[in-house]
């Protein structure tokens, strides 16, 4: 048996240092994270210093086993889970499960990092191991402990006053506003009109373009013309002036450095694979993550490509700058090089982002070289990683912009710009992607002849162009990255996250690439806003960030940060529940009225999603109601196009049977409707001017279907169906595949009982006896850890009895099973508080 356990988080990368170690080392992967709170109220106790109640993550507890039994052959303990604060609280919840098994005792615990996965790297960290960051650890701590009072609290408020099933997070919620604010800024936004002026010019050596940039002896501003009459007078006037030529008056040539953008940081590289690459966040951090851990590349085995992905550092280490330099002037030249390596200043100030910038570990490693190795998809994200960092040590870029000025008579002037690129230097390699492009992009793209003052250049035409205002552009994952960095909400490695959960929830939707509010998104978001300014409120929480990141630095203790947020959030929440008006919180809106029966009209928020209403529940009568069409939103819905839904059901006309033939809409969306007999409209079909031919056809191909769906019954429940996805024997309860060489008329009634038999059952999702089991066992393998403040140890072992006694009480057997298989663990002293497991925290 090894003499070293050393324990990672994933089993690729265990792999790829298990072989740079030797035999006196095991390396094992913890597999993620190995705790979590107890998923229920209770989890985070505000009354006692926010002590938390962890358990073991069922999936991970095999893992914890081979650890724990490795364990007790071992010498020493390596920890070397990722560097950050959720590596730092995975070796914190390792060390914990170890210690209260008594495995810890006599054994050395070391914590290594390393952001790279090189021999050289993994062998430095081991050589040089420091102790567990307390800091770190209490910061994943306080933050998990935030996420976690606020989802809990604030979730269900939402279930009762806008609609069941939602929820709200700490760093989820203000990224939700800034999608539904600029929503609402799209839509409240007025076109305005603008005209521009351009001067056709034929020169002898190449045809080009200037732009009016003076009129009536001042500088000509967007809003200068703003209609046609205007525009084409100005335009007549410039003709009149230039008499067919336009004259140069000035030539203004200017030389200007351009730097290269800086190495990648998680922010950058996200921003840049989605606007380069059309990768989502949480697809480049995927392959971020595989590339950092080790791939196959041929002789040379599971080689690390690049540095660790979750960073908020510029900076690169002196010995890869060196190596970069000499790849540099290898492959580009002396010429790209600069003299003195270039640097770069990191904005963080966090001490866990005190490691490199994300770039290749060894620039050797040309995309050329590994791409025969590589997945299409890690190729492509390889090759940016490498471009940006060999660019961002290259030789700055020399430009020439010339402007050329043509006088038009005595009160106007064109100009016509161009840029020439006298050095490329680094964008010989690599240019940084933009999600707008700006008039100055168009005019670096183009040259200009050579020309000089008093030069006649002839005028082909004068051309106007009307152009409106646009509102400002939904937000792409590049620009929603960007925006929540700027603003300081979450932190790069969460922004991942953040985006999918918006997506997984259904509060936004991608609708060409770009991020728009859901109805439900719109509701949760204004209902948040409304209520809970606050928490919301892009400052507050760039504010809590920061002193999260306090707490890392050690700056800052966490509980008392804890306790000052807990106490107006708790009030607040009390106060929201009792006077918050469901139907206002909903988004609800009165329309008008109905002319036909004069009762309000409105559109409300329903469980199954927005819908319009006539009347209301006090009503006599019960109200009528219809579902909004695909593209509607109730926020933006007119009362006559509200009107317009209430057309349904629509009766078509009647078949030889005299049944009526309707077209209507259900949960599950638009139909046609025959006796008992109905069918779904196809996609192309629209319910509010489906003609009677195509509904009876619809009608036909469902009434084909059903007839032919029954192949054989044997009279007993069982049955040989056509399904789906082709034929299968059913009684009701099991369905089973008909074996390949069979024809399924062919086969007999004992045949199907057999077949049956040796099917799998299936339960409906969340019932029946395996999803029973699996609850059952997830009850009983769970591990709790009670942690607790160390000022409070008596009285939080009394509540732990106090508690499992009251489980024991008849009527509740079964929690009372679940504490007795679970273990409570007391929190350490001081250096060893209870800290955030992964998945859960939002930033």
């Amino acid at each position: 048996m090894a003499k070293n356990l050393l324990i990672v988080e994933s089993p690729a990368k265990a792999k790829t240092i298990n072989k740079y170690l030797g035999k006196d080392f095991q390396v094992l992967a913890s597999y993620g994270h190995v705790r979590d709170l107890v998923p229920k109220e209770g989890a985070v106790d505000p009354d006692r210093d926010f002590a938390m109640n962890y358990e073991l993550i069922e999936k991970n507890e095999k893992h914890v086993d081979a650890i724990v039994k490795a364990a007790k052959q071992a010498d020493s303990l390596y920890l070397a889970t990722d560097l950050d604060r959720e590596g730092e609280a995975i070796s914190w919840h390792i060390a914990e499960i170890l210690r209260e098994k008594k495995l810890l005792k006599d054994k050395a615990v070391h914590r290594v990092v390393f952001s790279e996965i090189t021999p050289r790297a993994i062998k430095e960290a081991v050589a040089n191991p420091r102790p567990l960051s307390m800091e770190l650890v209490n910061a994943q701590q306080a933050r998990r402990a935030l996420d976690y009072l606020v989802g809990f609290n604030l979730s269900p408020v939402l279930w009762r006053k806008v609609q069941r099933g939602l929820s709200a997070g700490r760093v989820q919620s203000p990224a939700l506003r800034m999608i539904v604010e600029r929503e609402e800024e799209i839509e409240a936004f007025i076109p305005r009109e603008y005209w521009t002026i351009e001067a056709d010019l034929a020169h002898p050596d190449q045809a080009f373009t200037a732009r009016l940039f003076k009129l009536n002896n001042k500088k000509f501003e967007q809003f200068d013309l703003t209609n046609a009459s205007d525009a084409h007078a100005a335009r007549d006037a410039l003709h009149k002036a230039a008499q067919g030529r336009l004259v140069v008056g000035e030539v203004q040539s200017k030389e200007r450095k351009r730097r290269a953008s800086a190495p990648f940081t998680t922010s950058t590289l996200q921003q840049e694979a989605a606007r380069k690459l059309g990768y989502a966040t949480s697809r480049t951090m995927r392959l971020a993550q595989q590339l950092y851990e080790g791939i196959a590349i041929g002789d040379e085995g599971v080689v690390g490509l690049i540095t660790y992905m979750r960073t908020d550092s510029v900076s690169i280490s002196d010995e890869a700058t060196a190596e970069l330099r000499e790849v540099i002037v290898r492959e580009f030249g002396r010429q790209a090089l600069p003299e003195q390596p270039n640097t770069y200043k990191s904005k963080s100030k966090n001490a866990q982002e005190a490691h490199e910038a994300i770039r290749p570990t060894s620039a050797a490693l040309t995309p050329k070289r590994v791409a025969a190795f590589l997945s299409p998809d890690h190729a492509r994200l390889y090759e940016l990683i490498w471009k940006r960092t060999v660019a961002s040590q290259m030789q700055h870029a020399t430009l020439n912009t010339v402007s050329v000025d043509f006088p038009c008579g005595a009160d106007a002037a064109f100009r016509a710009t161009g840029t020439t690129v006298i050095d490329p230097g680094f964008l010989a390699v690599y240019e940084e992607g933009r999600d707008q492009k700006a008039a100055e992009d168009e005019d670096e793209a183009r040259k200009l002849p050579l020309m000089k003052v008093g030069e006649a250049v002839p005028l082909r035409d004068i051309i106007t162009d009307q152009h409106f205002t646009e509102p400002p552009p939904r937000f792409s994952e590049a620009s929603l990255v960007k925006a929540l960095e700027e603003y300081g909400i979450g932190r790069p490695s969460t922004y991942a996250s953040i985006i999918q959960v918006l997506l997984n929830r259904e509060y936004v939707i991608l609708d060409s690439r770009r991020f728009k509010p859901t109805d439900v998104g719109r509701a949760v978001g204004r209902f948040l806003a409304g209520h809970f300014a606050r928490y919301v409120d892009y400052d507050f929480t760039a504010r809590l960030e920061d002193e999260l990141d306090a707490v890392s630095r050690g700056e800052e203790d966490w509980v008392p940060l804890l306790a000052r947020f807990w106490k107006p959030f708790k009030a607040q929440i009390e106060d929201k529940i009792e006077t918050v008006d469901k139907s206002e919180a909903s988004g609800s809106r009165v329309l008008g009225v109905d002319p036909k029966s004069g009762k309000p009209l409105s559109v409300r928020l329903g469980r199954y999603g927005p819908f319009a209403q006539i009347g209301t529940k006090e009503d006599e009568d019960k109200p009528k109601f219809a579902s909004l069409r695909p593209g509607q939103s109730m926020h933006t819905i007119t009362a006559e196009e509200a009107l317009e839904l209430f057309k349904l059901p629509r009766t078509l006309g009647s078949n030889e049977a005299g049944e009526d033939i309707v077209i209507g809409v259900g949960r599950f969306g638009p139909f046609v409707k025959i006796g008992s007999t109905y069918a779904s409209l196809g996609k192309e079909d629209d319910p509010y001017t489906i003609e009677l031919p195509r509904a009876l056809e619809l009608v036909r191909a469902r009434a084909e279907l059903l007839a032919n769906r029954t192949i054989k019954d044997f009279g007993n429940g069982i049955q040989i169906l056509n399904g789906r996805y082709g034929p299968y024997i059913t009684d009701g309860d099991k369905n089973a595949r008909i074996p390949k060489d069979r024809e399924p008329p062919s086969l007999s009634e004992a045949e199907c009982v057999e077949l049956l038999a040796a099917a799998p059952f299936r339960p409906k999702r969340g019932f029946g006896k395996g999803a029973k089991g699996k609850a059952a066992s997830k009850k009983t393998s769970a591990k709790t850890t009670a942690t607790k403040a160390p000022a409070k140890k008596a009285a939080a072992k009394k509540t732990v009895v106090k508690k499992s006694a009251a489980k024991k009480a008849p009527g509740k057997k079964t929690p009372a099973r679940k504490s007795a298989a679970k273990k409570a663990v007391k929190r350490a002293p001081s250096a060893r508080k209870p800290v955030e497991t992964a998945g859960a925290s939002e930033g």
